[in-house]
């Protein structure tokens, strides 16, 4: 690889990860706590297209979660369960498939962290937690396959995978 493309690559996951974070900045409790709706979850997906994108997503998650009300342990557990989800999207063959990732991770792990930090019913937050999530990758499902068929978008995206996402 050339000095300029590791450059591009650096500068391209800083801008996913500052975006990530203003992103969860202003929606203010939106992004966090019991009943979740962060909208910049919609970034994971990326990774199905250029895995070099996990470290911005991941990034942007830990600066997202240094703002939470949890602190350092939001920033530890919700920073990992980015990261394995992000993982997985980037490997799993099928875009819609690869949905299922960050939607059970997110679940599961935040209803834990909320379980045992403050207490909160496991199960409600599961649900509360998924709902969320689920409502933010599924839309962006919808718009990166809008997105895929825009070849505009897509050299500009520059994605290393460039196989037909869906079923």
């Amino acid at each position: 690889m050339r000095q300029n493309d590791t450059i591009k690559k650096i500068v391209e996951n800083a801008m996913i990860a500052a975006v990530y974070f203003v992103i969860c900045l202003v929606s203010g409790s939106l992004a966090y706590d019991q009943i979740q709706f962060r909208i910049a979850e919609l970034f994971v997906l990326l990774c199905f297209w250029r895995r070099d994108f996990i470290f911005g997503v991941t990034v942007g998650c830990l600066l997202a979660n240094a703002m939470s009300t949890l602190g350092p342990i939001d920033m530890a557990v919700g920073t990992v369960l980015t990261l394995v989800s992000c993982i997985l999207v980037a490997y799993t063959p099928k875009l819609l498939i690869a949905c299922i990732w960050p939607i059970a991770f997110n679940a599961f792990g935040v209803a834990a962290e909320l379980y045992f930090l403050l207490d909160l019913p496991y199960w409600v937050n599961v649900l509360w937690v998924g709902i969320g999530e689920a409502t933010v990758i599924l839309g962006s499902y919808i718009l990166w396959m809008i997105l895929w068929r825009n070849k505009g978008f897509m050299r500009f995206l520059d994605p290393v995978r460039k196989a037909n996402p869906s079923w």
